[in-house]
């Protein structure tokens, strides 16, 4: 047998020559299989496991829908329309590009206090409000300027995060075919709650992939497995969001009990020594011990997981309870035909629970009452709770329940997400052994049928829903029709194999494509009916370098203005008062509102005030305002203007804090003055208001020739114009909406000041509605102030220090609003609370101190932190008895 011919070596090439095309291929492979090892590592995963296909499925269904529908809506960023509906351009944008700088270093401030809103804010309850989940960590990956796109794939990734945990619930509780779990978890994913609520309020997204991640703390604790990692799940869930966590934490609690209630596992066992009647009951009921057991290892659970979150959660509890309350809201539920239609897709709404699942998903769970092949406990038991929860929306001590105690403002059902949670598990509970049997799905068509037509006519339906509906109908019955006939064409075409994939494509289509065209449509409604934000563009990257480059703190503050139209700040840096937040503190809105600020948001979102006196009061030196393009272009630009102040630390020497301290009165301009501590404007004068009809008055006075004139109005909504001048605009509408105190003209020489009102819906002047501001008295006021002010300020993350006079007495006030968890010492005295002088921090100076220092510190930390020590200890007491229970198990085990 002749041998094999070797091939010759070739010539060897020298170091770093040889054949360019081939070593590119090779690197080229190499590099590729760098790249698609780990998803070969995963793909082999998931050939051996059956949750996690399902959880791949749904998760990479969830992010496609949820992409699609954006596209087809033509949302940014998959399209030209801006996604900041209502709170997501005016806090949720600003939110994250501040957290941003926050992470990077760039903020004025650390994670205790956020100097560049509200003249200084607790920002730690902010982070555990609106920034504390993992995926929001994710915006350091993107470029300042991409804020809003780094928010849709946080977003997106939340999304996808909850249909894959939602797929894996459905597998823990009862095993089936993964696609269809799959398929049902991104149902769960996109829900009508996410796409009318969550996708606009990101923050809530962190309930919506709670809820099936602590039914499986619940399937743990039920099962006696995983100590450990249940209270870390619930921890994490508590700290990414705490308000939609507790939701889920109830919804969950609801899932554990149907589950301890129903569940085989927990039946007793008939005997043979009873009647065969009370052996029939009796393999009905679940044992109390069983029950018990369950319910005391999930509360375990619960409570060392809260504890390690109490850190969080007690800072914003405590700034909740200092916060601004918003006005009363009385309880008013949803009529049933307005529940049933929002069932249906494309609908949108904040005055009624948005509970699409999708119209299979929602046939399929209906089957359950009617579906002969459950367990009776479990075919009624699940329906029960679905009920009961839905009545819970309509009785409102269980409507306070689930909102904490506390009556939503704007979205109403915010827990609707449990109960589109909880149809979604009973559909697949109907479903997971074998499609329902048809008289069981006739009937669920009928329940259908009958839901859909109590909901013909209501307000939330929309002309694309039914046509929806049809369509996605039709496609699953023809689904439903494909596995009911494989058996029976098993011999022709290898339908057996052909029909079920067959089945699986067009639930997959129906299921998909209408909430995807869903997705679409609720986007267009939120678009025409809600107020919507200008994505951020040009003039807010000009803002942010002007202000970057004019930036004077701490010496002085820089106002970005109100033109931003957004937590202006936030976004492009500057220490104004503008400021929204859900936990704007009753202090700040108190101190600013008297002094003329305006707001929106029910006081929530405080407005910037373009005023000379409270430029002085707060130590404004440089702010920015719009103007007209110079270059013709029709658009506005920043431009900077920079004026003397005081610092941010003046002493008051006759100033002696007591318990008679002073109080803000009716009237802005006193309180400026009293603020100030000097007079700068006109003594009142007579005025008077002469109606001319209806929507007309004219308000006259007098006042020093050359003054500026300033109008302050609660409750106006139309123009002011003064003397025949430029009308300037008011939208005042209480409680939503107060306008600012306003510049409204110079004085002519005659002193008479005449202002024509012409306004729409209610008037309501204050006393004193006009003020005129001297100048030459207000910069007496700054220089008398900067003479006896701070020689030096420094200002740290959450701390300010000065350098004040030798022999300073009186008090000493800091320009920053007394919010709680300000501690203060004069010199080296020691650090007591801080006091308040008319809402700012104040130090009482005694003629020995050289220096005053505050430091802040968020409420609730300390006492959060003790209860985290203590979690974290029963946690590994935990971890250690179960561990030693183990190996007495294993050893009585190995026994002989």
């Amino acid at each position: 047998m002749p041998a094999p011919v070797r091939p010759r070596p070739g010539p060897t090439a020298p170091d770093g020559a040889g054949d360019t095309a081939t070593g590119g291929v090779r690197a080229g492979r190499v590099r590729a299989d760098r790249v698609l090892a780990p998803l070969r590592t995963l793909a082999a995963w998931s050939r051996g496991s059956v949750p996690l296909r399902a959880a791949l499925g749904a998760g990479v269904l969830s992010c496609l829908v949820f992409c699609l529908g954006s596209l087809l809506a033509g949302s940014y960023p998959l399209g030209p329309h801006s996604r900041n509906v209502v709170d997501m351009g005016t806090q949720y944008v600003p939110f994250h590009a501040y957290w941003r700088k926050a992470l990077l270093g760039g903020a004025d401030g650390d994670l205790f206090m956020n100097w560049n809103s509200g003249f200084g804010s607790d920002f730690l309850a902010d982070i555990g409000t609106y920034l504390s989940s993992p995926f929001d960590l994710m915006v350091v990956l993107f470029p300042a300027d991409h804020v809003e796109l780094a928010l849709y794939v946080i977003s997106t990734a939340k999304i996808t995060a909850a249909g894959a945990a939602m797929a894996v619930l459905l597998l823990r509780l009862r095993r089936g075919p993964w696609p269809v779990a799959a398929v049902l978890g991104s149902g769960y994913a996109l829900c009508g709650w996410t796409l009318d609520n969550g996708t606009y309020v990101p923050m809530w997204l962190d309930g919506l992939l709670a809820f099936p991640l602590l039914c499986l703390v619940g399937e743990w604790a039920r099962t006696g497995r995983r100590p450990v990692l249940g209270p870390v799940v619930v921890a994490l869930a508590w700290v990414s969001n705490f308000y939609t966590a507790y939701m889920a934490t109830i919804g969950a609690g609801i899932v554990l009990l149907v589950r301890l209630l129903t569940d085989d596992e927990n039946r007793r066992r008939p005997t043979g020594a009873l009647p065969a009647a009370r052996n029939a009951l009796t393999g009905m009921l679940p044992t109390a011990r069983s029950v018990l057991t369950g319910v005391l290892h999930a509360a375990r659970s619960v409570l060392i997981g809260v504890g390690l979150a109490a850190p969080l959660v007690l800072v914003v509890y405590s700034a909740t309870k200092a916060a601004h309350p918003t006005p009363p809201v009385i309880f008013s539920p949803a009529t049933w035909p307005d529940v049933f239609a929002r069932l249906l897709p494309a609908t949108s709404s904040t005055e009624s629970p948005a509970l699409y699942i999708g119209t299979p998903a929602l046939a399929l769970a209906l089957t359950m009452p009617f579906n002969r092949r459950l367990p009776a406990p479990a075919r009624f038991g699940w329906p029960a709770a679905i009920c009961l929860v839905a009545l819970s929306l309509h009785w409102r001590p269980t409507h306070l329940l689930w909102h904490a105690g506390a009556e939503p403002n704007g979205v109403t059902d915010r827990q609707a997400f449990v109960l589109c949670g909880l149809l979604l598990i009973a559909a697949w509970l109907s479903t997971a052994d074998g499609l329902p049997r048809p008289p069981a799905l006739a009937a669920g068509l009928a329940v259908l049928a009958a839901l859909v037509l109590a909901a013909h006519g209501t307000y939330a339906v929309d002309r694309w829903s039914y046509p929806l509906f049809a369509v996605a109908l039709l496609l699953g019955v023809l689904a439903a029709a494909a596995v009911l006939v494989a058996p029976r064409l098993q011999n022709f075409w290898n339908s057996a194999r052909v029909l079920p994939v067959l089945a699986v494509a067009l639930l997959v289509t129906a299921q998909a494509g209408e909430t995807a065209v869903a997705a679409m449509r609720v986007s267009q409604l939120e678009r025409q009916n809600r107020s919507l934000s200008p994505r951020l563009g040009r003039q807010v990257r000009e803002t942010a370098a002007l202000v970057t480059a004019e930036d004077d703190w701490p010496r002085s503050r820089t106002d970005p203005g109100a033109g931003s139209d957004r937590n202006a700040p936030m976004v492009v840096g500057g220490q104004g008062g503008n400021y929204y937040s859900s936990l704007t503190a009753q202090t700040t809105y108190t101190t600013l509102t008297a002094l003329g600020y305006g707001y929106y948001a029910k006081g929530r979102r405080l407005m910037s005030l373009d005023n000379p006196v409270t430029d002085a009061v707060f130590s404004i030196g440089t702010r920015i305002r719009l103007v007209p393009d110079p270059s013709g272009g029709g658009g506005k630009v920043p431009r900077a203007t920079t004026t003397a102040v005081p610092p941010l630390v003046t002493v008051r020497p006759k100033l002696r804090l007591s318990h008679n301290a002073a109080r803000f009165g009716g009237s802005v301009f006193a309180n400026q003055e009293m603020l100030l501590g000097a007079r700068v404007y006109d003594p009142p004068a007579r005025t008077t208001k002469t109606r001319h009809g209806k929507g007309a008055v004219t308000v006259s006075t007098t006042c020093t020739p050359g003054s500026r004139a300033y109008l302050s109005a609660l409750t106006f909504n139309g123009t002011a114009t003064m003397n025949g001048g430029r009308p300037v605009a008011f939208t005042g509408k209480l409680p939503s909406v107060r306008p600012p105190l306003q510049d409204i003209g110079v004085v002519p020489a005659s002193g008479k000041v005449r202002v024509e009102l012409r306004h729409t819906g209610w008037l309501d002047l204050p006393r004193q509605p006009i003020g005129c501001l001297v100048a030459s008295r207000l910069e007496q006021a700054v220089r008398h102030l900067s003479a006896e002010g701070a020689t030096g300020v420094h200002v740290g993350g959450h701390s300010v220090t000065a350098r004040i006079p030798a022999g300073s007495t009186g008090t000493a006030v800091l320009a920053i609003p007394r919010i709680q968890g300000w501690t203060c010492a004069a010199g080296a005295g020691p650090a007591h609370p801080a006091k308040n002088y008319l809402g700012l921090i104040a130090v009482p100076l005694d003629g020995t101190a050289t220096s005053v220092s505050c430091d802040f510190r968020p409420p609730g930390l300390l006492r959060g932190q003790a209860i985290g020590v203590a979690a974290l200890v029963c946690l590994a007491a935990t971890a250690f008895w179960y561990r030693r229970t183990r190996r007495r198990q294993e050893a009585l085990r190995s026994e002989p």
